[in-house]
């Protein structure tokens, strides 16, 4: 087996309660790279179209990369994925900490649960054995709770992934957590692994992850520490993103008002930023083996939202504070705190908030649907009772707990016209008319409304993407393929955006060359990339899901075009960059279906017979 990976993975049958191992493809392994690439191959090839989200057939996957856990700089991360809950398509989200390279240093690359276990369980992988054990006395409880009564059990250097309340609640919008405030949170799928009854996956052992050139691995770093990094390292430094607030809510880059606003509407965000933030961290988190520490330990001395917790991120800051008019930074910790105990996606629980206030606003609601609670703009009190709802399906949370989507529905009333979502997944906190890349990305990616997996704009020189007007929206598409192509790698590899952005994204080429033993080029990385998304794209439309059905709400694209702030007159022309990127992909315009000519390209044809078309 190739350096990287621990050449064994476990699989999990928790309604038969059994266990077994199979080695690591060394095939799929090359062509799928890791993560959720690794994952979708699987996952299409055994599971069968058409299953429930919540039902004991859906499989959840649990995968590393092959840096993952190794000296590669920032890369500690892993992929949680199966189908989602939330979209009904293929689910995925990366996350950091420890959970990734433990669960290498224990023995596998990944973890795959089918069935549903008729009592709470959880999993626990050691020096390549794994067992079920009974978690009764777990469940119920908050994910820190779960985790440190985990290591009390298995010892302190145990490390779990877990869910709380909200995914054993099924909430469509929980995540999995770890590290007291690290997230896998996008897809839905803490609800997923609420279904199956598994409360945690818990990790423990000291085996080393195979490098192929320790020589150059070591060279790599030394070289990449040495050199002057990019602006953005010192930013994430010193603040984590919550630097970047500010600047994006005055640039129209975050949204404001559920989208509504513009920057004129939210003019304090320094509130909510940068030295506004830290001044409140207590202690800097660093994720495994990550130099950057953009994570830090929180603690509001006094006040109605006294207590600890971990920092907000900007995309946490964004949702709950600019997107609900909500200036108040403490509010915004305490949220996050809620969220990240009862296991929730943030980005997803503050859009849902910010839905229910303009629901609120324009009457849909009252105070008898909301039990008194009075859901308005900036009222930060509100939003933490609201929130503290919503992760446990109390009263009016029970009507918001699935997201925007299922809220508006169980609302009617129009309800829909502030529902911002793509295909069931809320919005993140980019604005496309600032990158239409990202607009592009919200609508074709196979987990839409998903900023993690890229934009031109966002991409590194070295991939070579064309610089160009953001207002201009032709020709995008070669451009666009390479952006994505390079974040699946990225995602799949196990290596951190932060890190790649920081110290250059060329570095993912010499990482994975040292720690495979394989030749590592930028063609074969687009080859790769491509292959992944690809992949990912099959899986839903053998779900019965085409990308050119989905519908971006108008108010992310400027439809109408604001006629104030930063993005005065900008509409982005989305069916233009989609049409240019099925030609260039080798997609059929209509069904989305890849070509014959584009299975072939990708190695593709057998493992998804059928689907190609000759046109």
């Amino acid at each position: 087996m190739a350096g990287g990976y621990m050449g064994k993975v476990c699989w999990v049958d928790l309604s038969e309660r059994k266990v077994f191992f199979e080695e690591t493809d060394e095939q799929i392994s090359r062509d799928f790279v890791g993560g959720y690439g690794t994952g979708v191959r699987q996952i299409y090839e055994r599971q069968r179209p058409g299953i429930a989200p919540l039902s004991p057939s859906n499989t959840l996957g649990v995968v590393a990369g092959p840096l993952t856990g190794t000296h590669a700089i920032s890369s500690p991360r892993f992929s949680v994925m199966g189908k989602s809950p939330l979209t009904g398509g293929w689910g995925d989200a990366n996350c950091g900490g420890y959970f990734g390279p433990k669960m290498k240093f224990a023995g596998v690359d990944g973890i795959f649960v089918t069935g549903a276990a008729d009592t709470p369980v959880y999993l626990y992988v050691e020096d390549g054995s794994a067992e079920i054990r009974d978690a009764t006395h777990l469940w119920g409880r908050d994910c820190n709770e779960t985790e440190m009564m985990l290591k009390e059990e298995l010892g302190r250097d145990a490390s779990a992934a877990t869910i709380g309340p909200s995914g054993e609640r099924l909430c469509l919008i929980a995540s999995v957590m770890n590290d007291k405030g690290r997230a896998a949170a996008r897809s839905g799928l803490g609800a997923l692994m609420g279904s199956k009854r598994l409360k945690a996956i818990a990790v423990r052992g000291n085996l080393k992850v195979p490098v192929a050139n320790e020589a150059l691995l070591k060279e790599s770093r030394r070289k990449y520490l040495k050199a002057p990094v990019d602006g953005s390292y010192h930013v994430y430094k010193t603040y984590g993103t919550a630097g970047i607030t500010a600047s994006c809510i005055e640039m129209g880059d975050c949204p404001v008002k559920n989208w509504g606003g513009t920057a004129l509407d939210f003019p304090h965000g320094e509130a909510i930023s940068a030295e506004s933030i830290t001044r409140y961290e207590v202690k800097k988190y660093a994720c495994w083996g990550c130099p950057i520490a953009c994570g830090g330990h929180m603690a509001v001395p006094e006040g109605p939202y006294a207590g600890e917790g971990a920092k907000p991120q900007y995309e946490t800051l964004g949702a709950f504070g600019a997107l609900c008019l909500n200036d108040n930074a403490e509010s915004i910790i305490r949220m996050n705190d809620i969220c990240n105990r009862n296991g929730l996606d943030t980005i997803s629980a503050g859009g849902t908030i910010a839905f229910a206030i303009e629901c609120y606003e324009n009457g849909l609601i009252t105070q008898t649907d909301t039990e008194g609670i009075e859901l308005t703009w900036g009222n930060h009190e509100a939003m933490v009772l609201m929130t503290e709802k919503l992760c446990r399906r109390e009263g009016f949370g029970d009507v918001l707990a699935d997201g925007v989507k299922a809220a508006a529905e169980r609302i009617g009333k129009d309800a829909e016209a502030f529902a911002l979502h793509v295909g069931g997944q809320e919005l993140p906190m980019h604005d496309g008319r600032v990158y239409p890349g990202a607009a592009l990305t919200y609508r074709i990616d196979p987990t839409p409304g998903r900023h993690t997996q890229n934009a031109e704009e966002w991409t590194p020189a070295f991939v070579g993407i064309t610089e160009r007007s953001p207002r201009d929206f032709t020709g995008r598409g070669a451009d666009h393929m390479k952006a994505v192509a390079y974040q699946q790698v990225l995602n799949c590899s196990g290596q951190c955006w932060f890190g790649a952005e920081s110290y250059g994204g060329e570095s993912i080429l010499e990482w994975m060359t040292a720690v495979t033993g394989s030749d590592y080029t930028l063609e074969r990385l687009l080859q790769d990339g491509e292959r992944i998304f690809t992949l990912r794209h099959l899986f839903n439309l053998r779900e019965g899901l085409n990308p050119v059905q989905l519908h971006v709400p108008d108010r992310a694209l400027g439809v109408p075009p604001h006629v104030d702030g930063p993005l005065e007159g900008v509409t982005v022309d989305l069916e233009r960059m989609t049409t240019d990127f099925y030609a260039h992909a080798g997609w059929d315009s209509q069904t989305s279906l890849p070509l014959d000519a584009t299975l072939d390209r990708l190695g593709l044809r057998e493992l998804v017979d059928g689907f190609g078309t000759k046109a």
